[in-house]
């Protein structure tokens, strides 16, 4: 039986504000922007190519303080131009690390390794997200 992680809940102050950021500077497509009844409002999203999307809204008792997720991580192919892509929608990301014998060290994995490079931002409300590289093929040669 596969289990699959389809939706993770992002807890947010202003579900517009929220919205804008996640879909203008991150590039994430709307799929449901809907209030079913006063005081609920549902807003999912979902990143390019990812079977796992987001909810924010409004009157959905998760329970969990704004800002309060933190190291969600999103994994792309290439994140050079995963950056270059956020940067040029506006987005804040941090420049690419990796982790190493001295620790978190700047720049991309040497040889890039697989599941070696990260890079993070943080969404208006202090959510924080990461930024993984992974090439699948090569991991599933590996």
């Amino acid at each position: 039986m596969d289990w699959k992680l389809e939706l993770v809940m992002v807890p947010v102050t202003d579900v517009d504000r929220a919205k804008a950021f996640y879909v203008d500077r991150i590039g994430f497509a709307v799929d449901v922007d809907t209030s079913p009844m006063p005081g609920m409002r549902v807003v999912q999203m979902t990143p390019p190519g990812s079977a796992c999307s987001i909810t924010i809204g409004e009157g959905l008792g998760h329970g969990m303080a704004a800002g309060s997720l933190q190291g969600i991580h999103i994994v792309v192919d290439d994140i050079e131009r995963a950056r270059a892509e956020l940067v040029a929608r506006g987005a804040e990301p941090s420049q690419p690390f990796h982790f190493g014998a001295e620790g978190q060290t700047d720049g991309v994995h040497p040889g890039r390794e697989n599941y070696g490079t990260f890079m993070t931002f943080s969404d208006p409300d202090g959510n924080g997200w990461m930024v993984q590289e992974v090439n699948h093929a090569a991991a599933g040669a590996a």
